[in-house]
């Protein structure tokens, strides 16, 4: 049986062993292949970008809420992102979630085996939500950061529903003033009907 030895002389080097993708990759993977995750109204929650080079996390509440207890058994948005980091991903955009990483592109499954995690820095937490306190402050700034998101993506929502609201008050409102016009153009009527059939007996 072939042996491996290092270029040291000697040595018997460890067998090649087929290398697996971590779960974390493969199941970030899948979920985007299956053609992202869909909210009840048919938007997109997540999907690849364009060119499939990355990936975009449209609505972070709802990838919390729906996406990460399906794949993960987690709704922790910021736990996702850390894991992320971890393996290298970069957040490529300040207008919204989306992340790559070389190799990690649609359609290529095979490459998941190529990213291996950080190892050896001072923190794996993403610059982009970092601040100057402790990683523990930080982790808690990054949770609240998204629960405010989240907050925020409902105070708006509300603001739209009070909005269509109001407006469906309006068109109500104007339908029953024509109801109105129109029955007292049909009394109207009714009543110049009545008036030449007296006359004319």
């Amino acid at each position: 049986m072939a042996e491996n030895y290092s270029n040291g002389g000697g040595q018997v080097g460890q067998s090649l062993r087929p290398r697996c993708p971590a779960p974390f990759l493969l199941k970030t993977y899948d979920l985007l292949e299956e053609g992202g995750v869909a909210d009840g109204s048919g938007g997109k929650i997540v999907s690849w970008n364009g060119d499939g080079s990355g990936f975009i996390v449209w609505s972070p509440a709802e990838f919390s809420d729906l996406t990460l207890p399906r794949y993960f058994k987690h709704n922790n948005f910021s736990s996702f992102i850390r894991q992320l980091n971890t393996y290298g991903f970069k957040k490529i955009s300040s207008k919204r979630w989306e992340f790559k990483h070389e190799k990690f592109q649609r359609g290529c499954r095979d490459m998941l085996v190529e990213i291996t995690r950080k190892k050896g820095e001072p923190s794996v937490f993403p610059s982009y939500l970092k601040s100057s306190s402790e990683e523990n402050a930080t982790t808690s700034n990054s949770m609240e950061e998204n629960n405010n998101n989240s907050h925020q993506l409902l105070m708006e929502e509300n603001k739209n529903l009070k909005k269509e609201r109001l407006e469906l008050q309006m068109q109500i409102a104007e339908f029953k003033s024509l109801e109105m016009k129109l029955l007292e153009c049909l009394s109207q009527v009714m009543d110049n009907h009545q008036n030449k059939s007296r006359r004319q007996c």
